[in-house]
C-alpha cells in the first residue's frame, strides 16, 4: 500500500497538468477571439505594425539563414552515403529539395522563431504588465490590446512565411555547395533539378501552414506576456512557457496541416 501512494500522487499530478493545459487552450481561444474582434476595429496601428515587422523579421534573418545553411549541409552529407549505396545519388537534389520545402524548412524556422520571438514578446509584454505600463495605457484611454497585441500577432503572421522562404533558399544553397564539392554538380544544374521536382502541391501547403505557424507564435507570446502575474518572477515564467507552449502547438498545427494536405492529394 505504501508503494502505491506515490504512483497515485504522480498520476493525479499528471492529470492536473493535462487539465491546466486544456484550460490554457480554452483561454488562448478567447484571447484569439478578442484578437480577431480588435483586428477590424479602428484605429489601425500601421506604424507600430511596420516597426514590429522590422524587429521580428530583419533581426531574425541572420539566425534563420545560419540555421538553414547548416541544415542543408548536414541533410545532404548524411543522406549522400545512403543514396550512393542504392545508386540513386542523382536523385539527391530532388529528395533534399522536396524535404526542405515541404517539411524541414517551415518547421525548423518556426521553432527557431518560437525560441526567439515568442520568448521576446512574452518577456516584453510581461515586464510591461508587472511594471503597470499596460494599466497606465488603459487608464489614459488608449487600447493596449490593439497597440501591443494585434500589431505583434500580425507581424509574426506576415514575417514567418518570408523567413521560411529565406531559410529554404539558404538551406538549398548549403545542399548545393555539398553536391558541388562532393559530386561535381554545378549550382545551375542543382537548382534546375530542384525546381523541376517541385510543384505547386509542394509549395502551397508549406506556405499556407507557415502563416498559421506565425499566428501561433505571436498569439502564444502575446497571451503569456499580456496575462503575466507573480511580479518580476512571472516575466521569466512567461518567456519560458511561451516557448514551450508555442513549440508544442506548432507540432500540433503541423500535424493537422499534413493530415489535411494528404486528404487533398487523395481527392
Amino acid at each position: 500500500m505504501a508503494e502505491s501512494i506515490p504512483s497515485i500522487f504522480e498520476i493525479s499530478k499528471i492529470l492536473e497538468r493535462i487539465k491546466q493545459f486544456f484550460i490554457q487552450i480554452g483561454e488562448l481561444s478567447f484571447f484569439a477571439r478578442r484578437f480577431f474582434k480588435e483586428l477590424f476595429s479602428v484605429p489601425f496601428e500601421f506604424k507600430e505594425l511596420l516597426r514590429q515587422c522590422y524587429q521580428m523579421g530583419n533581426r531574425s534573418l541572420m539566425l534563420v539563414g545560419m540555421t538553414g545553411f547548416i541544415i542543408g549541409l548536414v541533410l545532404t552529407l548524411q543522406s549522400r552515403p545512403t543514396m550512393i549505396q542504392f545508386g540513386a545519388v542523382s536523385m539527391m537534389p530532388n529528395m533534399v529539395g522536396i524535404s526542405i520545402v515541404r517539411e524541414i524548412g517551415p518547421v525548423i524556422t518556426a521553432l527557431i522563431c518560437a525560441g526567439r520571438i515568442a520568448s521576446g514578446i512574452g518577456a516584453e509584454l510581461g515586464s510591461m504588465r508587472v511594471t503597470e505600463q499596460i494599466d497606465a495605457m488603459e487608464v489614459s484611454g488608449t487600447n493596449p490590446f490593439k497597440y501591443l497585441v494585434v500589431t505583434r500577432i500580425l507581424a509574426t503572421t506576415l514575417m514567418i512565411p518570408i523567413l521560411v522562404v529565406f531559410g529554404d533558399l539558404i538551406a538549398l544553397l548549403g545542399s548545393a555547395l555539398v553536391e558541388n564539392l562532393k559530386g561535381q554538380v554545378s549550382f545551375q544544374l542543382y537548382f534546375n533539378t530542384v525546381f523541376d521536382a517541385l510543384s505547386f502541391g509542394d509549395l502551397i501547403p508549406a506556405t499556407v501552414k507557415s502563416f498559421f505557424f506565425g499566428f501561433v507564435i505571436g498569439l502564444v507570446g502575446c497571451y503569456k506576456g499580456y496575462n503575466c502575474k507573480k511580479g518580476t518572477v512571472g516575466v521569466g515564467i512567461a518567456a519560458n512557457t511561451a516557448v514551450v507552449m508555442a513549440s508544442l502547438l506548432l507540432f500540433i498545427v503541423d500535424f493537422i496541416a499534413v493530415f489535411v494536405s494528404d486528404i487533398f492529394y487523395e481527392l
